[in-house]
């Protein structure tokens, strides 16, 4: 059994635990599956330039062709290439989930740790005002507010939807955060008069690593979504190429209609794959976290 060096800082153990309690995740079936998918995606958005047989919007190929070898997923009603619109269309939407992603991450951690380490009436305040956000209906505020903004760009977007979603894992955050400040070591962090931003990131937010990952793959795997379905009703850019804009003209020019599968199943089906890499690293950092799932699990 190893017995930690006496001179070891107590940033130095925070980082120790957290190594410990996070490197279980990659050995996890589900979040090596997850981790996988995500990594192809991350690919085909990176090497875009250099895998796409044509450019996404040149529109002088055939009308309306099937699948060819020249074309292997065909074109568009316009003349373009439906592969690589696919190809390119992987960057915009890894960009706008990984960013909503992101802002709600830290609007969730910097509102749940503050409420729950100062309680008091910058608890009650901090919540009443996250019980407000909480009650009001996201995807229809989305909707609403999209419909408004003409040509909503994808960053517009991203805001949108990280404003209405940090709610749920604020209040996540700060139970666990109230769970944490009985802890004999935050206790004695206190009482040695270490200040709250030290408390916050080197004693609290370490032992919440998992959760505040969760909350973050599920927001992506929200905006995936939310992005696509603004897009293919046409609320957001729908001159850009992205999944949803594909899925927009596809219905469009009735592609269901007459069996032009290769138009709007694709980009569907990247869509679910992306949301499902997403999913699945969620699961594999719940089962991580939750002793019960991972009893079940072996």
């Amino acid at each position: 059994m190893s017995v930690a060096s006496p001179s070891s800082t107590p940033a130095q153990g925070a980082f120790q635990k957290f190594r410990e309690r996070n490197s279980r995740i990659l050995p996890n079936i589900k979040a090596r599956i997850g981790v996988g998918l995500l990594l192809v995606f991350v690919l085909l958005a990176v090497l875009a330039p250099v895998i796409s047989p044509y450019s996404p919007t040149y529109t002088g190929f055939s009308l309306g062709a099937s699948p060819s070898p020249a074309h292997l997923l065909g074109t568009t009603r316009s003349g373009q290439d439906i592969l690589s619109q696919l190809i390119w269309g992987t960057r915009p939407s890894l960009d706008v989930s990984l960013t909503t992603g992101f802002i709600t991450m830290l609007l969730a951690v910097a509102i749940g740790i503050l409420a729950g380490l100062l309680e008091g009436i910058i608890d009650e305040i901090l919540m009443l005002f996250t019980n407000i956000v909480l009650v009001l209906p996201s995807i229809v505020l989305v909707i609403v507010i999209s419909s408004y903004i003409s040509a909503a760009s994808d960053v517009t977007i991203s805001f949108i939807i990280a404003l209405t979603s940090w709610p749920w894992g604020a209040r996540v955050i700060r139970a666990q955060t109230l769970h944490l400040k009985s802890k004999d070591f935050v206790k004695a962090a206190i009482a040695s008069g270490e200040n709250h931003f030290r408390i916050a990131f080197f004693e609290i937010l370490p032992n919440m690593f998992s959760l505040v990952a969760a909350n973050f793959f599920f927001t992506c795997l929200y905006a995936v979504v939310t992005v696509a379905s603004l897009q293919f009703l046409g609320l957001g850019n729908i001159n850009a190429i992205s999944w949803g804009s594909i899925l927009y003209w596809a219905n469009n020019s009735n592609a269901l209609m007459i069996g032009a599968w290769w138009w709007f199943l694709p980009p569907g089906l990247a869509i679910g794959l992306l949301g499902a890499a997403f999913a699945l690293i969620n699961f594999g950092i719940d089962e991580l976290t939750n002793p019960r799932l991972r009893r079940e699990g072996r």
